[in-house]
């Protein structure tokens, strides 16, 4: 299977390379193992990043190659989050209370504990019990389990009832953008069992990990989120070289001639959107640790905009474009609003780069998809020679790069 992705995709060795090269990099430079160079904060920047590139490479799969423009991934990134962020939560409320428990006369009973830390969890939303949904949280591997369960779940059923009434194009996109509405409305509500819009905060703090310094931990995650984004893009990479690849990007061009082949066209299109939904699921399990805390805004339907503008800025179609559009924005995104640029005074008007980067954001879109639709990674194709073919005739399919009634070669 690894030949065969090779031989079909050489710019994966390319970019496995580089991956490893830029995480050896970092540790080198940073705090917790390195010259010191690189600060602890932004190694989490760093590695935040990662995981914000293996959301994208999902987007760019189901926007991208399956020609799905879905508005709710990172309604998926974010119960990934919610997921791991209920272990530890637990835990770490659960070191808090056994230790200022441990000097009492009588020692408390596990119901005692369990009282205690539900108090402290829930008592911000004015309640002690732990509802339904927390049952697994003392498990790690439950949660774990839970952070591929519930946003492959979530999107297999929303998926099978989409994709079988056939609803296509903006309908599509409608109903994911109302899909992530509707779960971030209800996570705002105190009765939710995730507490309500004060989210789940203290994720940085490993349980049994009091002794080991920040610096370390973010190279932990560092670490993991680079593993997790080569092993991501060596799967997608598989999956867009052989037939399936083939059979999503027919879909994407054509769906209905697809379908006239004999193509279960939903079958395919449910598997793929359930599979970028895990992977966004897990990059949120990776991102919401080193982030410290998740609220229900991160699941506001804008999150999964951003996500859709960055795919198109790197380039969609090419999963090393939604690694470059991701890792570009969000790090230069960091940079406007950290209030690190300096404001630009126009004698009028002073221009004060955190209020104002959306709007170049923005900007920028509207540029690349005028006048660079390709994105980013468009000019790495023309650098590298990498032309498409000359085709004539009407075009066959609404995308760029879709067959035509006649070949060049005819």
């Amino acid at each position: 299977m690894n030949r065969g992705v090779l031989l079909r995709n050489p710019s994966v060795l390319v970019f496995i390379g580089c991956l490893g090269l830029f995480t050896l990099l970092v540790t080198v430079l940073s705090e917790g193992l390195g010259i010191g160079v690189i600060s602890t904060s932004f190694v989490k920047t760093l590695g935040k990043t990662l995981c914000l590139c293996l959301v994208a490479i999902a987007m760019d799969l189901v926007w991208g190659y399956a020609g799905i423009l879905s508005l709710g991934h990172f309604a998926f990134f974010g119960l990934g989050g919610y997921m791991i962020g209920m272990w530890l939560m637990y835990e770490r409320t659960r070191d808090i209370v056994v230790t200022s428990l441990a000097d009492v006369e009588i020692p408390p009973t596990a119901q005692e504990i369990s009282d205690a830390i539900g108090n402290q969890i829930f008592g911000v939303v004015g309640s002690s019990d732990f509802p339904a949904i927390w049952a697994l949280a003392p498990s790690l591997p439950g949660q774990l389990l839970l952070v591929v369960l519930v946003p492959g779940l979530l999107a297999l059923v929303f998926g099978w009832l989409a994709f079988r009434s056939r609803v296509t194009g903006v309908y599509l996109s409608i109903l994911t953008q109302a899909m992530t509405l509707a779960l971030a409305l209800y996570l705002f509500q105190n009765d939710s069992g995730l507490r309500g819009n004060n989210g789940l905060s203290g994720l940085q703090n490993l349980p049994g990990a009091d002794d080991i310094p920040q610096s370390l931990i973010s190279l932990w995650f560092l670490w993991g989120s680079a593993l997790a984004l080569g092993a991501g893009y060596v799967l997608l990479a598989w999956v867009v070289s052989g037939k399936f690849g083939s059979v999503i990007r027919g879909i994407r061009d054509d769906e209905a001639r697809v379908r006239f082949l004999g193509y279960p066209v939903e079958g395919y299109k449910l598997f793929v959107f359930v599979l970028t939904a895990v992977i966004a699921g897990i990059a949120g399990a990776l991102y919401y640790p080193q982030a410290g805390i998740i609220n229900p805004a991160e699941l506001a339907p804008i999150a999964s905009i951003y996500l859709a503008v960055w795919v198109a800025i790197g380039g969609r179609g090419r999963l090393y474009g939604a690694v470059i559009g991701a890792g570009l924005v969000s790090l230069v995104s960091t940079w406007f609003t950290s209030g690190q640029v300096p404001p630009l005074n126009l004698g009028v008007y002073t221009v004060n780069w955190v209020d104002w980067w959306q709007v170049v954001l923005g900007l920028s879109f509207v540029l690349v998809t005028l006048y660079a639709p390709k994105g980013i990674g468009g000019l790495f194709d023309m650098l590298s020679g990498v032309l498409p073919p000359r085709r004539h005739g009407a075009d066959l399919g609404p995308d760029d790069g879709a067959l035509r009634e006649r070949e060049a070669d005819q």
